[in-house]
Formats: structure tokens, C-alpha cells, sequence
């Protein structure tokens, strides 16, 4: 997963409540168990027409979207079902960061595993954002906020454990395997201590 400490990048919004896991990336598509390709079927069901066109009205569509990272949501973004897939389907389309006045739990902690920031900010200025699309936002991973054009700068919450991951480019294995030397310590002097295990079947107590 790669280093995710600092993100300038334009946003586009969906303003749309309560976008759950099986509109980000409908169930039919689940068949797969790798990332690769997964972003031409997010939002499947909205982004292209009956015949298979791109639906021109959907706003990964249109042209001034095109290579903008963050998307600002409405309210309770990523609700529903528990697939890993969603924020797959999400990082494989471009996009970095989801902000949004609520972000679904589960989501939540999908997404961050795969260096997929959610982002939660007050309501009126998820208003102001929702607004105003296109617009460059300064995301600081280390600071746990978010600056806008005009210098303003709002926090959001992110657990250490999280951040930590982020910033060193590392999912939750990837970071034990990163204390693999003083896990094996550990290991090597716990051992020693561990009583010897009695066997029941010695033959010296058989009948």
C-alpha cells in the first residue's frame, strides 16, 4: 500500500445520503478477489446507460472531473453490506479520500485498511464543499487535517494505529511484519518459560 501522508488534489461531489456498499460496487461484480479492474464497476448502476454508454450526466463522467482524488459525499456514505470491495472499486477508480459529514463504520475500517482515507468533517461545511465542486484541497495525514483554498483549515479524527499505517505505506499485516525481529525475541525468551507438557500416554503408565 503506498505512503499516504500528504494529498493536494480537486474533489468532486456526490451529494446523493446514504450511498451504500451495493450502489459503490453492485454484488454481480463481487466475484473477483483481486483490486485490478474493479474501478470500471464502481457506481455501475449509475454511471452508464442501459445500452452500456457512459451515462454523460453522472459526475465520474464528465470531462472537468476527470483526475480529481477526493470525493465529498453526503451523509452516511458507505452504508450497507460489509465488502471490502467497495473502497477496491474506489482507490482502482483514482480516488484517495472520501469526506462526508458520516461515513459508515464498517466502510470506515475497510477503507483504511487499504489506504483508503475517510475523512469526517462538520456538516455546514460538508454544505460548503458539496457546493463548491472541483475546488483543491490540502489533505495532512500527520496533522489529521484538511486545508481550503482560502487557508481555512478544518481536523478530523483518526486513530493513531491508523495514521501510523498511512504514513509508513503499511496494511495491518504489513506492519507486524515489520516487528517480525521483536516478535521473534519475544518469542525466543517466552519460550524457555513455558512448563513441559505432560504426556498421557507415556507407556511407563500403561496397564
Amino acid at each position: 500500500m503506498p505512503v499516504f501522508d500528504t494529498l493536494v488534489a480537486r474533489t468532486l461531489v456526490m451529494p446523493e445520503c446514504n450511498i451504500d456498499t451495493d450502489q459503490i460496487i453492485p454484488a454481480r461484480f463481487l466475484t473477483t478477489t483481486t483490486r485490478d479492474g474493479l474501478g470500471q464497476h464502481a457506481f455501475n448502476d449509475w454511471r452508464y446507460l442501459a445500452d452500456g454508454r457512459d451515462n454523460p450526466d453522472f459526475v465520474f463522467n464528465r470531462p472537468e472531473n476527470s483526475g480529481a482524488q477526493i470525493l465529498i459525499a453526503g451523509h452516511n456514505f458507505g452504508c450497507g453490506s460489509s465488502r471490502e470491495h467497495a473502497p477496491w472499486a474506489l482507490l482502482d477508480l483514482g480516488l484517495r479520500a472520501v469526506i462526508s459529514s458520516q461515513i459508515a463504520d464498517i466502510f470506515r475500517s475497510n477503507a483504511l485498511k487499504n489506504g483508503l482515507l475517510p475523512i469526517v468533517l462538520e456538516p455546514d461545511l460538508i454544505a460548503e464543499l458539496l457546493a463548491n465542486p472541483g475546488i483543491e484541497l490540502h489533505i495532512d495525514v500527520a496533522s489529521r487535517s484538511v486545508t481550503l483554498p482560502d487557508g481555512r483549515r478544518a481536523s478530523f479524527e483518526l486513530d493513531a494505529f491508523a495514521q501510523t499505517c498511512l504514513l509508513e505505506g503499511v496494511d495491518q499485516l504489513g506492519y507486524l511484519l515489520k516487528h517480525d525481529n521483536q516478535i521473534s525475541a519475544f518469542e525466543h525468551r517466552f519460550q524457555p518459560q513455558q512448563p513441559t507438557p505432560v504426556n498421557t500416554q507415556d507407556s511407563t503408565h500403561a496397564r
